[in-house]
């Protein structure tokens, strides 16, 4: 845009259109930036569909510049414009950032977010300020080549982070720069002499011209076939010989897998995509005995040809015997049980290369580790149902439960010290120094005196209070010796005291029979609701019912609140208390529903089969 606007003002058609076009873009892309940096960071600063508004904003210009361009007598018009849609654009971005900042002011990212912030303001506002307003508006104005150079304050902000690490890590950046500098040299010098023995021209400074365009060229060439094969590495249109994105695939897969046989034959399937090899079988070689688990389902394999290799393999993870027709891998052990991969090809003469070799060895590594996690769950998931169906707890499970209750007294013995002693301490250290003041004869007024033992007393009140809500919240007794229903009137009433919104609880409809422990979990999910309702919501109205059809519990929470973004925003759901919810739903056999949305409230169903 810089450069381009000097030809703009001579009138030269290209220039303008260009100025056009990069003038207006340099926010659009700024912000880009920004939002590609924090997309690779893991978090999403906004909607994308804010990027693709923004640029259409450029294109438009473009377009009303070449449709108008010859109709207008006077090019005011379009230039002013241009610049109150780059004065748009340039306010978009700034929102923008300082809502990022809003939404990271409790993360490392406020810090960039800040620096982008004040480089924007920085940059933009001496050309918006001192030409763009008044160039559109009084028609007096600065000149705009001076200000646009305060644009340079960008990409010299960029370069400065880059350098501290900051955005990037500028050492694995250069790294890159040099190797595939170095890759270009040699492609340049074969096309430049080739061109030089074909061409023969006479002008060395085309030759020197011609040298640093090819040179640039196969730069980005082969900077370029690095991106796309990292975003199409599992859609290409071969796999052979991808021993990399057969490594990434592989992990990916297995990552889903529960069961040792999907995590072999995954294995399987990878090597027959990757190597060159026709047919593979998995073996369990466990007790001296060998089990055929799988095959691939192509041809008819003649693998008992080839039982004499699995008989006397030996050797650890990875290790791999080839043989006339193939190889065969170790892949997996646990106790007693041993996992081997036997592979043959068509070729009698199959032979693996280096890279094979290395590329099955961290392949067998990976199995073995995914065989073990696998196996594990599934013992750990035999134990369990022996425990349930002996109906006794084992010793680490009172162990456990001991470790809890211990816990729980450790926590109540802190808010204990941390609340109601403290204020005890207080209350007594008040109580001494006045006492000492009635000794020495300086006896206050009566006033003075009623007064002091007034504020002792509500003091001693609200300690007394915090006492009986700490040991309510830890044991509702209301609950033990009336039911579910009474317990939750109290609860409710005491909240309405309380809270800024009107609480409307329907239990009219609740006559099941619960067990002490399924009344204790849903009386503590109604009092967590009333929690984030508290904390959260900025709710007017609050409705709590309870009831019981057939042989179904069903509770219903609503409010009129702001509600949150499902989708989007896990640890606001996190915050408000949503996973203790859901797991105790799961400990009482139920399904949870929740409907939400920004500024929509919030509506949650549990549904409790008895």
């Amino acid at each position: 845009a810089y450069v381009s606007a000097c030809g703009a003002r001579r009138g030269e058609e290209i220039s303008t259109y260009l100025l056009v076009l990069t003038l207006v873009s340099c926010p659009v892309l700024y912000i880009h930036f920004i939002y590609k940096y924090f997309i690779e960071l893991g978090t999403k600063l906004f909607e994308k569909k804010i990027l693709i508004i923004m640029y259409m904003l450029p294109l438009i210009n473009l377009l009303l510049e070449d449709v108008l361009s010859n109709r207008l007598k006077s090019s005011a018009f379009l230039s002013n414009l241009n610049l109150i849609s780059f004065f748009v654009l340039v306010l978009t971005v700034s929102i923008l950032i300082h809502k990022g900042i809003r939404k990271f002011k409790q993360k490392e990212q406020k810090s960039i977010l800040k620096v982008l912030a004040y480089t924007n303001i920085f940059s933009f506002s001496p050309f918006i300020v001192f030409f763009a307003v008044p160039y559109v508006f009084l028609e007096k104005y600065v000149s705009p080549f001076s200000l646009a150079a305060f644009t340079l304050v960008i990409p010299f902000s960029l370069v400065y982070q880059f350098m501290t690490n900051r955005l990037y890590n500028i050492d694995f950046v250069v790294g890159r720069l040099k190797y595939y500098g170095f890759l270009a040299i040699t492609p340049t010098i074969i096309v430049v002499t080739i061109f030089n023995y074909i061409q023969q021209p006479k002008d060395i400074f085309y030759l020197v011209k011609l040298t640093i365009a090819i040179y640039v060229l196969m730069f980005a060439v082969f900077y370029f076939k690095e991106i796309i094969d990292f975003r199409f590495k599992l859609k290409r249109f071969t796999e052979k010989f991808n021993y990399q994105d057969g490594i990434f695939k592989f992990t990916q897969l297995i990552k889903q897998a529960s069961s040792v046989d999907q995590v072999l034959n995954h294995f399987k399937n990878t090597i027959l995509d990757v190597l060159n090899i026709d047919n593979a079988c998995v073996y369990d070689n466990s007790k001296g005995e060998i089990t055929l688990l799988s095959k691939n389902n192509f041809k008819d394999l003649p693998y008992k040809n080839h039982e004499q290799y699995v008989k006397n393999f030996t050797g650890d993870i990875g290790k791999i015997k080839e043989f006339k027709q193939g190889f065969i891998i170790k892949i997996g052990e646990r106790g007693d049980k041993s996992f081997l991969v036997l592979c043959f090809s068509s070729y009698n003469t199959f032979k693996l290369t280096r890279d094979e070799i290395a590329w099955l060895q961290t392949l067998a590594f990976y199995t073995n580790v995914s065989l073990e996690n696998v196996m594990k769950i599934e013992e750990l998931m035999v134990h369990l149902e022996d425990l349930k169906q002996q109906e006794s707890n084992p010793v680490w499970l009172k162990k456990l439960m001991y470790t809890i209750e211990e816990k729980q007294r450790s926590d109540l013995a802190r808010d204990l010290h941390d609340s109601v002693l403290q204020d005890l301490i207080s209350l007594k250290r008040q109580c001494e120094l006045f006492l000492g003041d009635f000794k020495k004869g300086d006896n206050p007024c009566r006033e003075e005196v009623q007064d002091k033992l007034v504020q002792m007393n509500e003091q001693m009140s609200d300690v007394i209070s915090m006492t009986r809500e700490t040991c309510h919240e830890l044991r509702p007794q209301l609950l033990y010796d009336l039911g579910l229903v009474k317990a939750l009137s109290k609860l409710v009433a005491q909240q309405q005291e309380r809270v800024p919104f009107h609480i409307r609880l329907n239990t009219g409809r609740f006559t099941a029979s619960l067990d002490l422990d399924s009344q204790l979990n849903l009386y503590r999910i109604i009092q967590e609701f009333l929690s984030n309702a508290v904390k959260h919501s900025q709710a007017t109205d609050v409705l709590i019912m309870l009831i019981s059809i057939q042989n179904k519990i069903v509770l219903h929470y609503e409010d009129d609140g702001v509600g949150f973004d499902q989708e989007k925003n896990t640890e606001h759901s996190m915050s408000m208390g949503l996973s203790g919810i859901k797991e105790r739903v799961r400990a009482l056999d139920g399904r949870l529903r929740i409907e939400t949305s920004e500024g929509k409230g919030f509506k949650a169903d549990i549904e409790i089969e008895l």
